[in-house]
């Protein structure tokens, strides 16, 4: 390692973040602290349930804290005082003030799952996979007051498959972040000189995503639905009304060759190769679903005992207005 090792305080709270904890913790910076969401209801007993970052940082026997917005005085009197060499943020979910951006001497890194200044925002992964990308990647960026707008330090470059769906490229950047982090930290001075600024004229903006937005709208082309199901995958899902049934959609893919035309959500097909419906321009064949109550299932499966439920001539229903 080039540069001495570093007091880390790190902030984090989905799975994503955990991991880039976990290398940190076998590194040779020290961990001097753990920022973190507080605990949440969750699930049907809704129980106040600790971010996967909170139960690593516990493991490991790490100071955690977990403010509820660090715009509090206190909160950053009390982050202040940690005397941190460097603040390594990752999908923390809660917005840096100045003066936190401040108190490290080395300021704020954050770990930002695109190719920066591609997809600046909260849901850079699924809306990714949604426009049709074909590469992403992770970014490094020093932090500021804007979203996602800090310089960048380093990048590393992701190919996004024709049938990636977003848990599967979730799982691959968080693969390529880790060692792009240690490698920044083992040269932070140098990196930081060498920084390069964002282009903002080549900004876009992930939205975070809605549950309504999972609707298909099957006046949408085929292919848009097909990315859509890919990047709500695993969450939230894409779904669709059939005879007052809320059926998700896991898996699909543009129906080769479209086969027969119809009305958009008209059912023209179902074989045990999947259940093809027509959208507005081709058709989509839906290969993995789940009925309400049911888990997900192939289709050759859930047509076994529900073969008229999806009979050619069937409906699904319309959004009110497109969700493209």
């Amino acid at each position: 390692m080039g540069e001495a090792p570093l007091r880390i305080l790190f902030a984090g709270t989905p799975e994503f973040a955990s991991i880039h904890l976990r290398s940190l913790i076998g590194s040779e910076h020290s961990l001097i602290g753990v920022y973190t969401q507080p605990d949440r209801p969750s699930g049907r007993g809704r129980k106040l349930q600790s971010s996967p970052v909170k139960k690593l940082a516990r493991s490991a026997a790490l100071p955690v804290f977990q403010p509820a917005s660090l715009r509090d005085p206190v909160a950053q009197q009390q982050l202040a005082a940690l005397q941190a060499d460097v603040m390594v943020v990752v999908a923390y979910g809660l917005i840096l003030p100045q003066a936190v951006l401040d108190a490290p001497r080395f300021g704020c890194l954050n770990v930002h799952a695109s190719l920066l200044p591609r997809w600046r925002g909260a849901a850079p992964i699924q809306r990714a996979i949604e426009a049709g990308d074909s590469t992403t990647g992770i970014t490094i960026m020093q932090m500021d007051a804007g979203l996602d707008t800090g310089a960048m330090l380093a990048t590393a470059s992701c190919p996004i498959g024709p049938r990636t769906h977003a848990g599967q490229l979730h799982d691959e950047l968080a693969v390529l972040g880790p060692p792009l982090l240690l490698e920044v930290l083992g040269e932070l001075p140098e990196r930081q000189r060498h920084r390069r600024e964002q282009d903002d004229d080549q900004a876009t903006y992930a939205h975070k995503i809605l549950k309504p937005e999972a609707q298909l709208d099957w006046r949408c082309s085929a292919p848009v639905l097909d990315r859509r199901v890919r990047a709500f995958n695993p969450f939230p899902v894409c779904f669709s009304p059939l005879a007052g049934e809320r059926i998700r959609v896991w898996q699909a893919a543009t129906h080769t060759p479209p086969g027969p035309t119809g009305a958009p959500g008209t059912i023209v097909q179902a074989d045990e190769r999947g259940i093809a419906v027509c959208c507005g321009e081709g058709s989509l064949l839906l290969q993995v679903l789940q009925l309400e109550g049911g888990k997900a299932l192939p289709v050759k499966e859930l047509l076994s005992a529900h073969q008229a439920r999806f009979a050619p001539g069937k409906r699904f229903d319309l959004p009110p207005t497109s969700a493209s």
